[in-house]
């Protein structure tokens, strides 16, 4: 355990931003589940809708620096081709 009054403020305050990111990471996983869900089953509508959605999280964590931009741009593309598979 730290001594320096620094130091122990800062490991509260990366305690408190590994739980927010553990959270929004946790929700950002269930917004991507629901379009794999509505893929399943075959409600175009729904999917799109699920999809825009989990866009919008996944934005929002790269710019966050929650997940890294290669993660976003490989889950952006696996989504859209599910829901592209409903369309063709």
């Amino acid at each position: 355990m730290a001594h320096i009054k620094q130091q122990i403020k800062r490991i509260r305050t990366n305690e408190k931003a590994r739980q927010a990111n553990q959270s929004f990471k946790s929700s950002l996983k269930t917004a991507m589940k629901a379009v794999y869900a509505a893929v399943e089953k075959k409600d175009v509508e729904a999917a799109k809708q699920a999809l825009n959605f989990a866009y919008k999280k996944l934005d929002k964590a790269q710019a966050k620096h929650i997940v890294h931009k290669n993660y976003v741009a490989r889950h952006k593309s696996e989504l859209a081709n599910a829901v592209n598979q409903l369309n063709a």
